[in-house]
């Protein structure tokens, strides 16, 4: 796969699936795949499921199949579950949205952008590890059987939350919020040194709050600013902190006038 951290190799044992899926088994047909990408792979930015939609979307059109929605979504969740052991859905359901979602409870919701500002997001140049943190949650609420259900009420209540300030036009609450479930995540053990420094870079130098992107251990950081200088010295403060690249993502008035 080439992007923007270089070309490496793609292990993709759910590409094959997907392949298999859509071809009946038909071991005589041969398909070179070359992806390139923007989104860095295991950095907490839903890289594996955009790459198989992408290749879902792609074989399909190869195949002469036309395919339904729900039937690609499905086809990018064999991926995903490949990928990640037990995929919850929301990666295979973003990738194809026009519009931010809510996605609670295996439903997801288009929300309205309610505010003006800007997301900065930190790579760490540490790929994060979905696998061995789904299993070392799984390991951790297995032990304290309570926690699991406190920590789900908590977050949940954290995502409703930061939902009505994105829509209700709050950007200060939508931060606090990211910053109290990253304290969550890290507490958790789900966070990294490195990530837990960027943080604090992040919201030292202005930023409305953040937190860490993915299934944890490593990958990136999501930092929100309220205006474009913001996200400038929120950017400079997170590479001094250790960031190898950060990326601006603007929303409301900022996605409108191009700025």
């Amino acid at each position: 796969m080439r992007g923007p951290t270089g070309t490496t190799p793609y292990p993709c044992p759910g590409l094959l699936q997907i392949a298999e899926v859509l071809t009946g088994g038909n071991g005589g047909l041969r398909v070179e795949v070359v992806l390139e990408s923007e989104i860095p792979a295991g950095r907490g930015l839903g890289s594996s499921a955009a790459c198989a939609r992408a290749v879902v979307l792609a074989l399909a059109n190869l195949l002469g199949r036309e395919l339904h929605p729900q039937e690609v979504y499905e086809l990018v969740q064999v991926a995903e579950n490949a990928a990640h052991g037990r995929a919850s859905g929301v990666d295979a359901i973003t990738t194809g949205a026009v519009a931010p979602l809510l996605f609670e409870n295996g439903v997801a919701q288009h929300v309205q952008v309610g505010f003006d500002g800007l997301f900065v997001i930190a790579h760490s140049g540490v790929a994060g590890r979905t696998i061995d943190a789904v299993c070392m949650v799984r390991k951790a609420f297995e032990q304290r059987p309570r926690a699991s259900g406190k920590f789900a009420n908590t977050v949940s209540e954290l995502v409703r939350s930061a939902a009505r300030d994105f829509t209700g036009g709050d950007p200060s609450g939508l931060g606090r919020s990211m910053t109290e479930c990253h304290a969550i995540l890290r507490d958790l053990g789900l966070s990294t040194t490195l990530i837990d420094t960027m943080a604090a870079a992040a919201v030292s130098a202005g930023a409305l709050g953040a937190k860490i992107s993915g299934g944890g251990l490593g990958g990136c950081l999501i930092a929100l600013a309220q205006e474009g200088k913001d996200a400038w010295r929120v950017s400079r403060a997170l590479r001094a902190a250790g960031a190898v690249r950060t990326w601006t993502v603007p929303v409301g008035r900022y996605t409108r006038d191009g700025r």
